[in-house]
C-alpha cells in the first residue's frame, strides 16, 4: 500500500461508497418490486430502470475520482488491458467486495425482518428452467456486452466523455430486462457478494464470479488485439 498516493487512496474510498450505493439502491428496488409489483413485468421493469439509474449516478459522481469502476468486472478488464495499475486494481476489488456488503447490511437494518425473509435482500439466484452451463454462459454474454460499452464510451479516446455514464446506466439496464427471469442479471459479482454474504446464502454464487469475469477477460482481450489497428491507443499505466 506504500505505493499508492493520497489520490489512489481517495479514489479507492470511492470505489466503496460508489458500490456500496449502488447495490443498496439495487436491491432495495427489488425488495421494493417485490411489495408493489402486481405482476412479472412490472418486477422487471422496476428492477431493470432502478439498477440502470443507480449505476449511471454511482459511475457519473465517481468518475472523475476513481474512473466509475463500481464492478469487480470492470476492473478486472482494466487490470487486463493495462488501464490501472495491479496494486490499485485490487485495492478496488476489495473497496467495491466491502462496499457491497456495506450495502446489504444498510438495506438489512432499515426493512422489515419479514420482508427481509420474503426477499432474500435482492439476492441473485438462477432459474430453474437454466442449467448451470447456461446460466454462466449468458452471465459471461451480459458482461462481455457491459464491457464492451465500457471500453468504446469511457476509455477510447473517441468514447462520449462526461456523457459516458448514461451509456453505461442504459446498458445496465438493458441487461436487467433481458436476464432478470434467468439469473438475476447480475453482471457485477459486488453486487452479487453483498446480499450473499449478508444472508449466508452462497448457491450457485461462482456463477456470478466467473461469468462475469469471463465476459471481461474475453472483451479485454479483444480490445487489445483490436486497438493495434487504430490509432486509439491504450493508455498503460505507469
Amino acid at each position: 500500500m506504500n505505493d499508492l498516493t493520497r489520490n489512489d487512496q481517495r479514489a479507492i474510498v470511492a470505489e466503496l461508497l460508489g458500490t456500496m450505493f449502488f447495490v443498496m439502491l439495487g436491491t432495495g428496488a427489488v425488495v421494493s418490486a417485490a411489495m408493489a409489483a402486481k405482476d412479472g413485468a412490472a418486477f422487471i421493469t422496476a428492477v431493470a430502470i432502478a439498477h440502470g439509474i443507480a449505476i449511471l449516478t454511482a459511475v457519473a459522481w465517481t468518475a472523475n475520482i476513481s474512473g466509475g469502476h463500481i464492478n469487480p468486472a470492470v476492473t478486472l478488464a482494466m487490470l487486463v488491458t493495462r488501464n490501472i495499475k495491479p496494486v490499485l486494481g485490487v485495492a478496488y476489488i476489495v473497496a467495491q467486495l466491502a462496499g457491497a456488503a456495506l450495502g446489504s447490511l444498510l438495506l438489512k437494518l432499515a426493512i422489515p425482518n419479514d420482508l427481509e425473509d420474503q426477499t432474500n435482500l435482492g439476492l441473485h439466484s438462477i432459474s430453474g428452467l437454466m442449467s448451470s452451463g447456461e446460466a454462466l454462459l449468458l452471465e459471461a454474454l451480459m458482461t462481455a456486452f457491459l464491457v464492451v460499452v465500457v471500453f468504446n464510451v469511457a476509455v477510447s479516446k473517441k468514447g462520449w466523455g462526461a456523457n459516458a455514464p448514461i451509456a453505461v446506466g442504459l446498458a445496465v439496464m438493458l441487461i436487467h430486462f433481458v436476464g432478470i427471469p434467468f439469473t438475476g442479471a447480475s453482471v457485477n459479482p459486488a453486487r452479487s457478494f453483498g446480499p450473499a454474504l449478508v444472508t449466508n446464502e452462497w448457491a450457485d454464487f461462482w456463477i456470478y464470479v466467473a461469468g462475469p469475469a469471463i465476459g471481461a477477460v474475453a472483451v479485454a482481450a479483444f480490445w487489445m488485439f483490436w486497438k493495434s489497428f487504430g490509432e486509439d491507443e491504450l493508455e498503460v499505466a505507469k
